[in-house]
């Protein structure tokens, strides 16, 4: 099916009208004030994120990289500007909601801990060695969205866009989605559920806009980790896989443009399906893409000499924290800190594991190393890949 864009008008049944009302709802109800904002639901949503204290600690969260002496490389700020920024402009071309589609982009990567996966790789297990329940990113996005912003009482945010949130998995291999799931926060919260429970449970999003970010997602970083792995020598560009460099391209410019140009075309075909998603030429050379970024870079030893500290700060903060967090009144300054951001009632209403696990999943990367250096390991320095 070939379509012209110049003529093209998507349309909007009565049934996708009522899915999208029922996406736009909060799970508390809005004030008078926010009644008559000016702002339309998944507008207000992005402004509530964006001037959240998660979203300004982005600055400093590793994408895949760190402990590197280079400014050009990728941080998870810059990687949500580029999946929200490439799933509007296709959503543009799909009729979809560019508020919506933006929220769920600038919001689906809060929850990362300090180090990128490999930091949650770290955390989950400290947390299954507490008890706890293993540590999801994606959870923790929106426990913070929902939990911990504005001292406790949460963003109140949209439907559609915890569940975008919840949901995005761009780690997956994934190449086309249907939406799924009944819009109600009934079904959020089982969803939820299945996700704590297991960090592996395939979740489907209840919006096209969700399942385009969770694609977007690659498109996002797949050629721009490449970029960087290239930047820093890991890797040469004459490396790719000859299917990759002839699909695709060879650099992150020619990628993007590709992946989007088929995604929005392909989507547009299969409209009448409810599907979005890649052809299968693309998505082909997509997961071939992946399979060489994890190869080369993801799990390349040479960007993994300093991972062994890191995983030991790990376990010396999280039991350190865990004990400050139980004596009721914690002597480490960073301890109070991080409880004076919150509700009287946090710390009567969570375990000091979770408070650990909360504070540890809150911090940067610098203010990770600046708490390990200054106050626990005092004359440890560590060095630079």
């Amino acid at each position: 099916m070939v379509v012209n864009w110049e003529n093209y008008q998507p349309e909007e049944p009565a049934e996708k009208a009522r899915d999208r009302e029922a996406w736009q709802v909060r799970r508390f109800e809005s004030s008078s004030l926010e009644a008559a904002d000016h702002r339309r639901p998944w507008a207000l949503d992005v402004d509530r994120i964006l001037h959240s204290k998660a979203y300004t600690r982005y600055i400093d969260k590793t994408q895949v990289f760190y402990l590197l002496k280079n400014d050009h490389i990728t941080h998870r700020v810059l990687h949500v500007q580029m999946v929200s920024r490439v799933a509007r402009t296709i959503g543009r071309d799909l009729g979809l909601d560019a508020d919506l589609l933006e929220a769920i982009a600038l919001g689906h990567d809060l929850g990362h801990p300090p180090f990128g996966h490999d930091g949650e790789r770290f955390l989950s297990a400290l947390c299954l060695a507490a008890g706890l329940e293993p540590f999801s990113h994606a959870v923790m996005s929106v426990r913070f969205l929902e939990r911990l912003e504005k001292r406790g009482r949460g963003l109140n945010l949209t439907l559609g866009t915890l569940d975008g949130i919840l949901c995005h998995d761009g780690e997956s291999d994934y190449t086309d989605l249907k939406p799924e799931g009944r819009a109600d926060f009934a079904e959020y919260d089982r969803r939820l559920a299945l996700r704590r429970a297991d960090p592996r449970t395939s979740l489907r999003p209840l919006s096209p806009e969700g399942c385009l970010v969770r694609l977007c997602d690659s498109v996002g970083y797949v050629g721009r980790d490449l970029e960087d792995a290239i930047e820093v020598g890991l890797v040469d560009r004459g490396e790719l896989p000859a299917e990759v460099a002839e699909v695709l391209g060879h650099t992150n410019g020619q990628i993007v443009y590709r992946l989007v140009d088929d995604l929005r075309r392909t989507s547009a075909a299969r409209r009448e399906e409810g599907l979005i998603g890649f052809s299968p030429d693309v998505a082909r050379a997509l997961i071939q893409l992946k399979d060489f970024n994890r190869r080369h870079i993801y799990f390349n030893p040479a960007i993994k000499s300093e991972t062994p500290k890191i995983e030991r700060l790990y376990g010396i903060l999280f039991e350190r924290l865990q004990a400050e967090f139980e004596s009721g009144q914690p002597g480490l300054s960073q301890a109070r800190e991080f409880l004076d951001q919150l509700d009287p009632d946090y710390p009567l209403e969570h375990s000091p594991a979770e408070i650990a696990r909360d504070a540890l999943a809150s911090m940067t990367d610098d203010y990770f190393l600046r708490l390990a250096g200054d106050v626990l390991m005092p004359g440890w320095r560590i060095s630079h890949f």
